[in-house]
């Protein structure tokens, strides 16, 4: 507890129960839905546990995103003390949050990543092929295949060469780290910030099929955006393209591999994919830090008034296992009704824009883990393994398996 007598936000799932939502929120959700919750700096902001509270705060814009307004409950995902300069478009309100959105909005739409499976199924296999032609046993299956497949295709995506795939995991492990002290967090964000502004300055002289020249070549010739602007959004699509799709690939093959009974059920019918992905976002909700908000009036939820200038944090685990929501919530039911009513991607205007290519790619990689590795164990216990609760996104620092 803090001197104020707040708990911290929980993050640490109840012992011997690693899919569980950290210790607490349970508790929270049925007995004090809104409550209050301990920040580093000392200060508090209002946590939010049940589902329609949160729907409620994520979908009014009275609580804005904008790190920079007081109040705002920061932490070390969201930069310390960002300057408006930096914050990239998630940290802003519309109409600015707006306009910079609709420039990448057609990058990501359902029909674009349609045309891009071809792409995401090669990258998969390639890795798959490794993992087969490897001769050492175990293989760890993050470093194998969960980290590398959706750096592979974001950095396609943005023209990242393939030699700085490691430089730039390198930087989002520090960046979400609970225990990087904010000194080298703040010196990883000026040296990410940097790389991106070498690889746009050297799109901006030849650019290529990619996102960030289309930016330059278009948003960028025409005044729409400066160089700077471009180069934060690299940083942007290259942290939310990557390491979450990632801790949910270990999740999802870890889940699956503990049920051979229902990983034979998709074996067998894989048109109960799509259901099986949204209800493995839902189950495992790996944002563990947010979103959060700060109040611009004084707002009504669930009963509680939050006054202007109070900051919100929304719990995401607590929400996706609301029982007046989700029958059953810790079941883990791929046949569940109303799969898409989780919030593992967030809701309202800021909803996570790459969540068709999030879900493409969770698709692909299990099915061919599944037609392929249909033998595919842990190589180690269950307590053995060692999660990321040292991180504000959750997943498997490593996952030994065999086949």
């Amino acid at each position: 507890m803090t001197p104020a007598g707040l708990a911290y936000l929980p993050t640490t799932p109840p012992t011997g129960c690693p899919f569980d939502p950290p210790e607490g929120l349970v508790r929270l959700r049925r007995e004090e839905p809104i409550s209050r919750t301990a920040l580093p700096d000392g200060s508090w902001a209002w946590l939010v546990t049940r589902h329609q509270d949160a729907r409620a705060v994520l979908g009014d814009l009275r609580f804005s995103s904008d790190t920079t307004r007081p109040g705002y409950p920061l932490s070390g995902m969201t930069g310390g003390t960002p300057t408006a300069a930096d914050r990239g478009f998630i940290r802003m309100d519309p109409p600015e949050h707006s306009r910079l959105r609709r420039m990448i909005m057609r990058e990501f739409t359902v029909k674009r990543v349609e045309e891009l499976r071809p792409d995401l199924q090669r990258i998969t296999d390639e890795l798959c092929d490794a993992m087969e032609r490897s001769p050492e046993r175990p293989v760890d299956l993050v470093r194998a295949l969960a980290l590398p497949m959706p750096s592979r295709v974001i950095c396609v995506l943005l023209g990242v060469p393939g030699a700085d795939h490691d430089l730039f995991q390198g930087f989002t492990s520090r960046l979400f780290s609970r225990e990087v002290p904010e000194d080298v967090k703040a010196a990883t964000r000026e040296e990410f910030n940097a790389y991106l502004e070498e690889l746009t300055a050297a799109k901006a002289a030849d650019p290529g099929d990619d996102i960030l020249s289309r930016l330059i070549t278009g948003h960028e010739a025409a005044g729409e955006l400066a160089r700077k602007d471009v180069a934060t959004f690299g940083v942007l699509l290259l942290i939310a393209g990557h390491d979450t799709t990632a801790n949910m690939i270990g999740l999802s093959a870890l889940s699956l591999m503990d049920d051979p009974e229902l990983s034979g059920t998709l074996r067998r019918d894989p048109s109960l994919l799509p259901g099986a992905v949204e209800e493995l976002l839902r189950f495992h909700s790996i944002i563990r830090n947010g979103p959060r908000r700060v109040a611009l009036e004084d707002v009504e939820v669930g009963g509680q008034v939050i006054r202007a200038r109070e900051g919100v944090i929304v719990s995401v685990p607590a929400a996706n296992r609301d029982e007046d929501v989700f029958e059953d919530p810790d079941r883990f039911d791929i046949r569940r009704p109303g799969g898409r009513h989780h919030l593992a991607f967030g809701w309202g205007v800021h909803q996570c824009i790459g969540q068709a290519l999030a879900r493409a790619e969770l698709e692909i990689v299990v099915a061919t883990l599944l037609r392929r590795f249909p033998r595919l164990r842990p190589a180690v216990p269950l307590e053995d393994l060692r999660f990321r609760t040292d991180q504000a996104i959750y997943g498997c620092h490593s996952l030994p398996v065999t086949w």
